[in-house]
Formats: structure tokens, sequence, C-alpha cells
């Protein structure tokens, strides 16, 4: 007779139809649902169902796998997943029947469906080179499987994405009779984008550590840095191809989408507007110059520079110009070298994607004077522009968080401190600039207070 265990983990709108279905099947006498402290109903349908009900005590697919096994009381045991509906009919006959004509110790279940990402991107190729043995399986990261229970007792299982392919491994490494089956088509959910990251590094772990393990002085220490260069040379083929199908748009602030600089205002309204202009004219250094213009602000809240902030108007026409850049496939963002707190004010009135500027501390809602200079307007090794504090830098940065070419960004500014990025972006576009060297660099000049220009370039 069979034992089905069922990990689940929030799945009360299918588990009832998973239990139902496996306590239809005749070999099936005991089905084990190990719930993973679901937050839904999911423990209570399934009991409904005719389950046998257990709660898993720490989280994890591995852990709640182990719980099943103990509680186990037949020697063939099948893993289903809690959220396919329908299985195939011959889903438990097919996995079981190795078992039961004792052709194999361990089944692995495959299905019509293409392996997923992260099967042909990472795990194929680490089988490859590490359990060539095992290359040959279509779907190692499948969940669907069945054996012996004396097999599944004498190995660890891990409790994170790499528990799938540890069991066959470490099933491989027994020598147990393993047998892959085709069970037919499943619409199994593929994994969110946000997921594969967690997903890819845990399987390769899983892989890496348990070919560590059993062979350490076969994996060198040339092997694994061959792997770090491959691995480098994948991410960055990736992003280039990525790269292709981004385009992005980069906007400065102050004089550019505010008619008007926040500091400007600020001296106005605060009363240091003298102060301000000597500062300009005694500090040469830009970094000095932002750090001793951040004390003037000392003890203001934020509510103070916010309300300053809101006062300055905007072009009248850059809502509608982000809008309709974005439904042509841009990213907008803001690079400026005002603050955190007003341009993350000014990203959300424009519906911007991003914004990247200085940050000003604050201590219980209040300024402390202090700014901080965020490490991407620093330069780097891979900087272009050779400048240590500099837009340039954040466009790169930029460039290379959201997968776009430099070729393929728009930069728009008004001021001398733009004349990098603006140089050296794909577009330069000077706006309603007073600075002449601007305007020779710049590819295009717009005179008039309008963004509507833009969509031209775009």
């Amino acid at each position: 007779m069979l034992t089905v265990i069922i990990p689940v983990l929030n799945e009360e709108k299918t588990i009832a139809r998973v239990v139902e279905f496996c306590r239809q099947q005749a070999d099936v006498s005991e089905v084990i649902v190990v719930d993973d402290k679901s937050e839904d109903n999911t423990a209570a349908v399934a009991i409904a169902a005719g389950a046998k009900v257990i709660t898993s005590q720490v989280r994890g697919k591995g852990i709640s796998m182990k719980d099943g096994i103990q509680q186990a009381t037949n020697e063939l045991i099948i893993f289903l997943d809690g959220d396919i509906d329908p299985y195939p009919e011959g889903t438990i006959s097919g996995l079981s029947a190795p078992l039961i004509n004792d052709e194999a110790d361990f089944v692995k279940g495959s299905f019509a469906r293409n392996a997923g990402r992260v099967t042909e991107l990472v795990a194929k190729p680490l089988l490859n080179i590490f359990y060539p043995g095992l290359s040959y399986f279509s779907q190692p990261l499948s969940g669907m499987i069945a054996g012996k229970k004396s097999y599944f007792k004498k190995i660890d299982l891990l409790n994170d994405y790499g528990v799938d392919i540890g069991i066959l491994i470490d099933m491989y490494l027994m020598k147990a009779r393993i047998k892959e089956v085709n069970i037919g088509y499943i619409e199994n959910k593929s994994k969110p984008w946000q997921a594969l990251g967690k997903m890819s590094k845990e399987v390769s772990r899983a892989i890496i550590s348990k070919a560590q393990r059993q062979h350490p002085e076969e994996i060198s220490e040339e092997e694994l840095h061959s792997l770090e260069v491959v691995n480098s040379e994948m991410n960055k083929t990736l992003r280039e191809k990525l790269s292709g199908f981004h385009k992005m748009v980069i906007l400065d602030m102050d004089d550019t989408i505010l008619l008007g600089r926040t500091i400007d205002a600020c001296a106005k309204e605060f009363g240091f507007t003298a102060k301000l202009e000597d500062l300009r004219h005694q500090e040469k250094d830009s970094i000095i110059l932002t750090k001793r213009i951040g004390q003037l602000l000392k003890g203001r809240t934020m509510d103070d520079l916010l309300h300053v902030a809101s006062q300055i108007p905007m072009v009248s026409d850059i809502k509608e110009v982000v809008k309709k850049l974005k439904e042509k496939g841009y990213l907008v963002g803001i690079i400026s070298t005002s603050y955190t707190l007003i341009t993350n004010y000014v990203a959300r009135q424009i519906d911007a994607d991003f914004s990247y500027a200085n940050q000003l501390e604050f201590f219980e809602g209040k300024a402390t004077g202090e700014v901080n200079l965020p490490f991407y307007f620093f330069g780097s090794p891979e900087s272009i522009c050779g400048h240590s504090y500099c837009k340039t830098n954040a466009v790169q940065y930029a460039c290379e968080k959201y997968s776009v070419q430099l070729k393929d960004v728009i930069c728009v500014g008004d001021s001398r401190d733009d004349r990098c990025m603006i140089g050296h972006a794909g577009q330069g576009v000077s706006f309603c600039t007073k600075d002449e060297l601007l305007e020779t660099i710049a590819t295009k000049n717009i005179r008039e207070a309008s963004f509507e220009p833009l969509l031209a370039l775009a």
C-alpha cells in the first residue's frame, strides 16, 4: 500500500481536490497533509477532505517532508504538491509502478511542459559538471517523487528550494535505483521572477555543497574560479540582451522639472540667502560645499522642507510628458544633487520610476545638518568619466540596475553640474540653460519651459 504526503502552505483553494484525488486511488491507504503553519483554512479543509493533518513545527519544505516521512505507516511513499489541480489520472500509478514492480528505489516525476528557467540555466549546467550521471533527467527539480521510506530516512533533507535536487543527488550517491517517469500534462505555476534569484542560489548551493562534501579533493580552486568566470560572463550577456528592451530618460530636478532651486527657496523661506551666496562664492570644492550647505538646514523639519518644495511650480507639461514617455517604454528617473526627501516627493508627483540624490540626515524628524553622499555618485574602476564625484556615475549605476545601455539613455539638465552626464548620454538635452558650454555639448537644446520636444527624441 501507498502513503501520499502533501506538504502545504496556504493552499485552501486546491487541497481538498488533491486529497480527494489521492483517496480515489486503490493502492493509497494513507494521505498525510503536512501543514507549514498556513495562515488560511488549509488544515481544516484537508481534514474535511479525509486527510491526516500534521502541523510542521518549523517552516520549510524539507522539515515538512521529514515530518511526513516519520508519520508514514507504509514503506512506499509518494510526494505531491498541494497546489496542482487537476493531476493527470495516472499520476499515482505512474509514480508507484516502478516501486511496486521492484524496478526502482526512487522515482522522479516529470510532466509534459518545458523545464523551467532555473532548471535550464542553473541546475542542468551544474549537474553536467558535478554529476554527469544525472544530466539525462529532464526535470531534476520536480517535487513529484516517490520512493522507499527506508531510503528517505537515510538522507538529510535541505529546508529550501534545494530540497528536491538534494534528494535526487543523495539517492544517486546511495546508488539507489532511480527512474524518471512522465506522468502527463500538468499546468504548473511558474515562480514569480522575484523568487528566481533565491531559487537559483539555493539550487546551485545544494549541488555544489554536496559535490564538495562527496569529493572535496576533486573540486580544485581552478574549477571554482572557472565557475565564477562563467557566471560573471553569463550575467554580463544577460544584461546586454535585456538592455535591448529597455530605454531610460533621466531628468535633473532644480531649474529643470522645478521652475526654481529648492535650496534657494529654502534660503529665502528660512532667511539664509546671504550665507548661501557667501558659501557659493568662497567654496569651490563641490563636496565640501554640499556638506556646508547642509549645515544651513539644521533644525528644519521634514514638513518644513516639503512645504517649501511644494510651493515651487513645476514645468506645466511634465506629468503628461512622463506619462507618454512611459507609454513608449521608457523608464523615467531623477538624478539631482538636492536631497532625496525632495526628489522622492517630486518623483511621486510626476510618477517617475526612481530618484537619486544626496541624503540629508534627520533625527526625530529634524535635520541634523549632516549630508550623506551616496556611493552611486562616486567614481569606480568602471566609471567612464574619470570624475571622483559626478552625476554620470549615478547614471551608470541606474543603467546597471535597470539593464539599460548608456546609448539608450536621454539625459536632461540645465547647469554645469549636468554637463558630464549630458555629454555621455546617448542623447543629451539642455533645458532652458544659461550655460553656453552645456548648449554646445548637448545634442538638443530646449529653450522654452516645455518637455514636449523630448517626445520627438523618444
